[in-house]
């Protein structure tokens, strides 16, 4: 390697052009995540946690932010993809003197204590390892690595040392960057690991071979336990993977995205912190992955919502922290630029404090669905639910933010109030007869029916007395509420006519209490595939979704929310609601498929039920789980942390200080 080149710690760093959202590959280890653009550079990484300080940040402010790219000098054509079944990414650069690839990814294993069948007891180093491997003839490639001019979060508490880089051969400890270039020959290997100085002592570059197959191993593994069979496979299985990335293994809790302050609008204000957990985006999340089979994480999510709930009862905030936490105060970072100029930048999520009524009704609705499956309703989530119908029987009528947290005045939802009702309905089904919520959710049938309804259009509105529309709204086709199918079928009709754009959907078009504008909402087109499937639409529910297949990007990711104009992508990325959505909406395609609309009738977990007797072959995940693999075979996705610890020879020019 070439010498570096140190700057001064307040020298800014050039400016570049930023990439687009879409460039961007996720990595992750079920602890933090990183995205990696097609031309090389690492621009997002949080190690050990999603909510922590960002060791890389160039993505919201290219001119301070910490970055390390790895690029060839010459003029290059770039190819990438996932390896098979896994989370580690693979970019190929091939230029006019030879072909070199770099493999991404961040180490994940079980822990030694798991059995076959557990992929929710994992460890993580907390460590971002790239790996360049010269392919054919010579290839020159920029290794550049360059710490943040300043700090991402000043009022930042960081608990843990800040990470540095090691590579088998590098300048003296202290420089504040690398700036190289590398000649890399055919059949040559290189590797790079970002970690916290402390882990020195376990020689990182050492231990990236064994770390590699580990990581390989643990991805394949949790991959072949997919059971979804039918059409989309490799889609299918891409976004459950992308779920899977976003789940907090310590916790069982689950991110909404590994990001924050991404975009709604180019150079836009509407720039939200999404590195928190749900309640109502992991109940979704859930409830995709158990049609395809996988049962863990929701007996870990049981745990998370014993962390944190019990903290609020009879109340539940509609998010937490990933550790728990129940205060998110949100904070502007108003010294950085924000992604391609949109600020501010923020951090925490102030909609921790919002009412919003439709929370109850999806996590009973995903109760339900847990239960069908064969999943124990233990003391804890008893009494969450029964809390649940308690306080939503009292308070049903009230008004809320709604299930698009709107910063303006609260007002009667009609999607709350049905998800009110469906709160009550999956407590008496889970819990048993109570008058009090039987006449609660009788009442707010009633009031559905009547206040919720357009008196000249025939179709449900966005909230009582208001006539706007709400792609909410797609939903409550599918949650076995007992309405008229004229007006569910008006309602879909009417949706498509206000807030349809081609292939894609608008959440709604009414004021919200904020400025600018915003994309529309992916999750909304998927809903909408939904909604003309229950309404015998089927054919052009086929064609919407498989046209909507085709806006990922090259890797099979999607962000929140496009431009219907451009097809960029918005907001953070990826987006747990839009990769759960595509799951649901291909499962129920498959559904269909075989037994026509009277399989989409029901509840949630009627027709998860019915996935699982399609797709399974039996009726419960829980109580007779799929075939795991051999104990030899499982063994090769353990990573122990104490042979971490073991001493292996380095150089001591192994480390670089940014």
């Amino acid at each position: 390697m070439g010498a570096a080149k140190p700057n001064a710690p307040d020298e800014p760093i050039r400016t570049q052009k930023y990439q687009p959202i879409k460039d961007y590959a996720l990595i992750g280890d079920c602890h933090g995540a990183a995205l990696v653009g097609t031309n090389g550079s690492i621009d997002w990484c949080c190690l050990g946690r999603f909510d922590a300080e960002p060791s890389l940040w160039r993505l919201l402010d290219i001119n301070k932010g910490a970055f390390f790219l790895i690029h060839p000098t010459q003029k290059t054509a770039v190819e990438r993809a996932y390896v098979p079944d896994t989370n580690m990414l693979r970019t190929v650069f091939t230029t006019p003197s030879g072909r070199v690839a770099v493999t991404d990814f961040m180490p994940v294993g079980r822990d030694p204590t798991a059995d076959e069948a557990d992929y929710v007891a994992l460890n993580a180093p907390g460590w971002l390892v790239r790996v360049v491997e010269g392919l054919e003839g010579r290839s020159e490639l920029r290794v550049e690595y360059r710490s943040a001019v300043q700090a991402f979060d000043r009022g930042f508490s960081q608990d843990s040392e800040a990470p540095i880089l090691f590579c088998d051969s590098a300048p003296a400890a202290g420089a504040p960057m690398l700036d190289t270039v590398l000649t890399v020959e055919a059949g040559e290997r290189r590797a790079f690991v970002i970690a916290p100085e402390s882990d020195a002592a376990r020689a990182p570059l050492a231990q990236v071979d064994r770390l590699q197959a580990i990581t390989r191993a643990f991805w394949e593994q949790w991959c072949k336990r997919c059971c979804y069979q039918g059409p989309y496979d490799d889609m299918v299985r891409r976004s459950a993977l992308v779920l899977k990335a976003l789940s907090f293994a310590p916790s069982g809790a689950i991110v909404a995205a590994p990001t924050t302050s991404l975009p709604e609008e180019a150079g836009g204000v509407r720039n939200w912190d999404y590195r928190f957990s749900w309640l109502r985006d992991s109940s979704f999340v859930l409830q995709a992955l158990a049609a395809l089979g996988y049962g863990g994480e929701a007996r870990k999510y049981c745990e998370y919502l014993g962390l944190c709930c019990v903290q609020t009862l009879p109340e539940l905030q509609i998010l937490y922290g990933i550790t728990g936490e129940a205060e998110l105060d949100e904070r502007l970072l108003d010294h950085l630029e924000g992604h391609d100029g949109a600020s501010p930048v923020r951090v925490g999520n102030a909609a921790y404090t919002q009412k919003q009524v439709d929370i109850y009704g999806e996590l009973a609705d995903w109760a339900l669905i847990y239960q069908a499956l064969g999943g124990p309703v233990d003391s804890t989530l008893e009494t969450i639910i029964r809390e649940m119908a308690n306080h939503v029987a009292e308070h049903w009528h009230e008004s809320d933010q709604g299930i698009w947290e709107m910063r303006g005045e609260p007002r009667p939802h009609v999607h709350g109030k049905a998800m009110a009702w469906v709160a009550l309905d999956r407590a008496l089904r889970l819990l048993g007869p109570n008058p009090v919520w039987d006449a609660a959710r009788a009442e707010i049938l009633e009031a559905v029916s009547t206040r919720g309804v357009d008196p000249s259009g025939g179709h449900l509105v966005q909230a009582f007395g208001y006539p706007d529309l709400d792609a909410a709204l797609l939903l409550v086709t599918l949650l076995g509420m007992p309405l008229e199918p004229e007006v569910l079928a008006r309602t879909v009709e009417a949706v498509e006519e206000q807030l349809r754009v081609g292939d894609y959907v608008h959440r709604y078009l009414t004021e919200d209490g904020l400025p600018g504008g915003e994309g529309a909402f992916l999750i909304c087109s998927f809903w909408l595939v939904d909604a003309l499937l229950i309404c015998g639409r089927a054919e052009e529910a086929r064609t919407l979704f498989e046209r909507l297949l085709t806006k990922a990007n090259d890797v099979g990711l999607y962000a929140e929310e496009i431009n219907p104009m451009t097809d960029a992508f918005l907001g953070n990325f990826p987006q747990a609601f839009t990769h759960l959505a595509l799951i649901n909406s291909a499962i129920h395609l498959r559904l269909h498929e075989e037994g026509g609309a009277e399989s989409l009738s029901g509840t949630h977990a009627d027709r998860s039920k019915r996935a699982a007797e399609l797709m399974l072959h039996r009726q419960a995940l829980w109580h007779a789980p799929h075939d795991a693999p051999a104990e030899s075979e499982s063994r090769r996705s353990i990573l122990d942390p104490q042979e971490l610890l073991q001493a292996y020879p380095r150089s001591t020019t192994e480390r670089t200080n940014p």
